[in-house]
């Protein structure tokens, strides 16, 4: 396409202030292959990203798509940063973090809509428990030290007048390693997600003392809706691949449609065994606690990004007073057009 057809093609989507360069999603493919990173992918927080991989979707989109798995989001966001990755499966927080530091990544499909992650206390460390405060010197447990497991705990402790600094994290990852952790007493507290707080909460082994699996609770614990889980990626990616970046979204929404009528069959044959920690039925009970934390249709919600933002606010140092620019963070133009195809 010569220059001048190209600008005209951006005039007609009404982005080119926006910076944002979205092609045509029946346009060729600027990048069949795409790595993608992830933290702690057997995480509900990350269905939709397992639905599209197991079902195909990439494929059938024209995509040969790569996924590695890290221990968290920060981990992951780390992949990105040094090339190793071209898109994270991650916390949109994280897309002010780095703005924060002048550095432009921006979601374009989202995942969840509740964050799903809970602040659980050790029963077996601190059978006393009363208040926030009890928590001052602590270990706590998140997936990895800077993930949105690490935030949501900073904001709850902070809430609580604690200061990050005023209790040690510990990074025990999203699976078997986070329940040996609260089991063996090396954490007092742990903020994780489903299904590993399903499983904690069954055999008594914490007490929840935050919780944003539904959308009740996430608005009850930051003040308004909070975006979660997305895809994310660097501004130049985007802009010099629109039509990969359209299929990304296509392959998502239309797992994103998959899961909101999937039943419970439907799900346990698509997800791996690993995924189920041995137990099939505590699986589906922690699905059923988190459905509503899935976003139907990938797109943020349009007070999400500034939810975060006040989040971020309340205890990172490195935020407040930054002048950061929410519209850069996120576009949902791929998103309506994945949805006008899937609808």
């Amino acid at each position: 396409m010569q220059r001048r057809q190209f600008v005209t093609a951006l005039a007609a989507t009404g982005l080119i202030g926006a910076g944002i360069r979205p092609g045509f999603a029946q346009g060729k493919l600027e990048k069949t292959k795409v790595a993608i990173a992830v933290g702690g992918k057997n995480l509900f927080y990350y269905l939709p990203l397992t639905i599209a991989e197991r079902l195909n979707y990439f494929k059938d989109e024209g995509l040969d798509v790569e996924i590695s798995d890290f221990a968290g989001g920060s981990k992951a966001l780390q992949a990105l940063v040094g090339g190793s990755a071209d898109v994270v499966s991650g916390a949109y927080e994280h897309t002010i973090l780095l703005q924060a530091k002048n550095q432009y990544i921006r979601a374009f499909v989202l995942q969840g809509r509740a964050p799903q992650i809970v602040f659980g206390v050790s029963n077996k460390t601190m059978p006393n428990y009363k208040s926030i405060a009890d928590l001052r010197g602590k270990k706590i447990g998140v997936t990895a030290p800077g993930s949105s497991t690490n935030i949501m705990a900073n904001f709850v402790l902070a809430k609580g007048g604690i200061k990050p600094n005023e209790v040690a994290f510990v990074g025990v990852g999203a699976s078997s390693g986070a329940l040996a952790a609260i089991r063996s007493g090396n954490i007092d507290a742990i903020v994780n997600l489903d299904p590993v707080i399903t499983m904690l909460e069954r055999d008594k082994e914490i007490r929840v003392i935050s919780d944003t699996r539904t959308l009740k609770e996430t608005v009850s614990v930051f003040g308004g809706n909070m975006p979660a889980g997305c895809l994310y990626t660097n501004e130049s990616f985007i802009q010099k691949n629109p039509n990969t970046t359209q299929a990304l979204t296509n392959a998502m929404v239309r797992a994103l449609r998959w899961l909101q009528t999937a039943g419970p069959a439907d799900l346990i044959k698509t997800v791996p065994d690993a995924y189920l920690l041995g137990d099939r039925a505590l699986y589906l009970d922690a699905w059923s606690r988190v459905k509503e934390a899935i976003s139907p249709d990938g797109l943020i919600p349009a007070d999400g990004p500034a939810t975060a933002l006040r989040t971020l606010q309340a205890f990172d140092e490195t935020v407040k007073g930054k002048p950061i620019d929410l519209s850069k963070t996120f576009t949902n133009e791929f998103t309506k057009k994945a949805d006008a195809k899937y609808k």
